[in-house]
């Protein structure tokens, strides 16, 4: 069939069609292609597949394709090789660019993430992460890890770490965690709140040691894995939080402490020692815990934001807690940009933080909603009968929100009440969205002191 008849055929098929749906519809197509990709099928399969392309559509996709065809160092030939990734997965990455739909599953996110961050795509990184954290559980956080902080996602990395926290005695067990870096188990055993025992914590850095030991064909002994480690790994474990016995079992066994640690810590357990024990005595206070002041959310996106107009609550505890975050209502995928302050009522600023957060699907008691968490750098001290003001000054999209407030809840031992803020807003001159019954302020996010 002549060009012209191609041409013919494909505007009577496509009549009526979108722009989108006309771009999906010459996807892999030969007709109007000016280039084509040579990649290999597979790691396995050494067979050679071309994909015909469109320069024009490409370049207006991505930066990178636009320098490769129409920059002054433009690629000249009709064929470009591609050697980085497999056929399917480059196949697939095209499909993003010319239809905005791409089919992403266990065994080709990982490459697609690499390749939308090296062709700059950055709403097929997006769907990428979205597409992780969404999978992500404690058999798979460490495989997952090191591509969050090697492309930087920072929501990826930061659901990562809580999957960790909350899961840490089952994700340790996980296959993964021995080819996690060294720099990453460091920034592990330094977590304040990790849900595992300080033994078993202890048993999985040993582990991660004696593989490393193997990586570099070297016999596993206590020194030699010491070395390996690094002082700032093992002066993290909180030895001295341990029962005797388990401490004489494991950990005298695998010969990691010096003789004068161990028997310090001897004299320690037996209530002796004159002098410091040289490693953390406080437990670790353990995976966080959260606290939400809704009954029900709205699931529309009906909760908008406008300059002037905040979005505060006030908060009373029962007893003392440390406060690490608090989660915001978003929507969809959403980039919130947001001011939080906490004061308290004599108008002294205890906290703030700034920043901008994408939302992404958050699971709480009452289900799933659109959210995000703005942590503090430094968990902040709520005193026990003190009231604080949570202020937001936040811009973005219309959000979800909450709905059937509630004044007083109890979790965990400790009474939260939620009352008004007109007391702080007649300073402010502001107008408050949020109240006791609906708005913002979805979960708060603390540790017990």
């Amino acid at each position: 069939m002549s060009l012209d008849a191609l041409c013919k055929d494909f505007w009577l098929s496509t009549a009526g069609y979108s722009i989108r749906e006309r771009c999906s519809a010459i996807f892999n197509q030969e007709l109007l292609s000016d280039v084509k990709f040579v990649v290999v099928s597979s790691k396995s399969d050494c067979e050679i597949k071309h994909i015909p392309a469109h320069k024009f559509l490409l370049a207006m996709s991505s930066p990178v394709f636009f320098a490769m065809f129409y920059s002054e160092l433009a690629e000249t030939k009709d064929f470009v090789e591609i050697t980085d990734c497999e056929y399917e997965c480059f196949l697939e990455m095209l499909r993003f660019i010319y239809s905005d739909m791409v089919n992403l599953n266990s065994d080709n996110v990982m490459q697609l993430l690499y390749l939308a961050k090296k062709y700059m795509l950055s709403s097929l990184a997006d769907k990428c992460s979205a597409f992780l954290q969404k999978n992500l559980d404690a058999s798979n956080v460490f495989s997952v890890l090191p591509d969050a902080l090697k492309y930087e996602e920072k929501p990826l990395l930061d659901h990562c770490w809580q999957v960790i926290e909350k899961d840490a005695k089952e994700a340790v067990k996980s296959d993964g965690f021995v080819t996690i870096a060294r720099s990453v188990l460091e920034e592990l055993v330094q977590k304040e709140s990790l849900n595992i025992k300080e033994v078993a914590l202890f048993k999985a850095v040993d582990l991660w040691a004696v593989s490393e030991c193997g990586k570099q064909s070297i016999e596993a002994q206590g020194p030699v894995k010491r070395r390996i480690l690094g002082e700032q790994i093992v002066k993290a474990i909180r030895f001295p939080v341990m029962e005797q016995k388990e401490f004489a079992d494991v950990v005298l066994d695998s010969d990691i402490l010096t003789h004068k640690e161990a028997y310090d810590l001897m004299k320690y357990f037996n209530s002796v020692l004159k002098g410091p024990v040289g490693f953390p005595e406080a437990k670790r206070a353990g995976f966080s815990k959260s606290v939400s002041r809704f009954t029900s959310m709205s699931l529309s996106n009906s909760w908008c934001y406008a300059k002037g107009v905040i979005n505060a609550i006030v908060v009373f505890v029962s007893k003392d807690i440390m406060l690490h975050g608090v989660r915001l209502f978003g929507s969809e995928g959403g980039k919130y940009s947001i001011s939080l302050t906490i004061v308290k009522t004599n108008a002294a600023c205890v906290a703030s933080e700034k920043g901008t957060f994408t939302s992404r699907p958050v699971q709480n008691e009452l289900g799933q909603y659109d959210g995000y968490e703005v942590a503090f750098s430094i968990p902040v001290s709520l005193k026990a009968g003190e009231h604080y003001c949570f202020r937001a000054e936040i811009s973005g999209p219309p959000s979800w929100f909450g709905e059937s407030g509630q004044s007083s809840v109890e979790k965990f031992g400790v009474r939260f009440n939620f009352s008004s803020t007109s007391e702080f807003l007649y300073y402010w001159n502001l107008r408050n969205d949020s109240n006791v019954f609906k708005g913002q302020f979805s979960e708060f996010l603390f540790f017990m002191e």
